[in-house]
């Protein structure tokens, strides 16, 4: 087990981190404007396991290799951010399924899969993210006990830490919905999420 002085250091700076806003966390928000908190769960799983395993490997040291060679994530970064920069320029234009439209309850679902896998490669095609975990998680360990505890506890930490951050700006995300649409505001609101959505495609494919 950790030591509570450990902890009393690791909890609030992942709070932090998580907290701050960025590429998943803008994410969130801006499903949580288009298709609701619920159906935006989906899109946590995924980001949650890619947290995981990307957390995984920083610590193990396979993540220093994949920096090292920065071309690892070329398929995975411009492949994801074209994706999400189209699904943005959709929402602009108030097309396709991650738009509103002005009869709200004639929007169709987003396939489930389709949610977790923007968010797994969102998760694990962001080098920052990697960076950040090997340069903050492994002072944590203590080398002298057992690391699969260790890594299995302050991954748990980091995942509900996660997904309490991604779940406020995803209600964020859909107060603001509930907001525009009283005022009749659709396209505004999708001109909104769109751009958020083009930003998070720019910010995957060139940050």
């Amino acid at each position: 087990m950790l030591e509570i002085s450990i902890l009393a250091v690791f909890i609030p700076t992942f709070i932090f981190v998580s907290a701050t806003p960025g590429m998943c966390m803008t994410l969130s928000m801006t499903m949580g404007m288009t298709i609701g908190v619920r159906r935006t769960m989906w899109m946590m799983l995924g980001e949650l396991v890619g947290v995981g395993l990307v957390a995984t490997l920083a610590v193990i040291g396979a993540a220093a290799m994949m920096l090292n060679y920065p071309s690892v994530f070329t398929v995975f970064k411009y492949i994801g951010g074209a994706y999400l920069f189209y699904l943005g320029y959709q929402m602009w234009c108030s097309r396709g399924k991650m738009a509103i439209p002005s009869d709200i309850e004639s929007q169709p679902l987003v396939k489930r899969s389709a949610l977790v896998s923007q968010g797994f490669i969102t998760a694990i095609a962001n080098p920052k993210g990697w960076a950040f975990f090997i340069s903050l998680l492994p002072p944590f360990i203590n080398p002298d006990k057992e690391m699969p505890t260790q890594l299995l506890l302050l991954i748990s930490l980091i995942l509900l830490i996660e997904f309490f951050c991604l779940l406020g700006y995803a209600s964020g995300g859909q107060t603001l919905r509930r907001f525009l649409m009283k005022s009749g505001n659709v396209r505004l609101m999708n001109r909104i999420a769109g751009t958020l959505m083009m930003g998070v495609g720019i910010w995957l494919a060139f940050g």
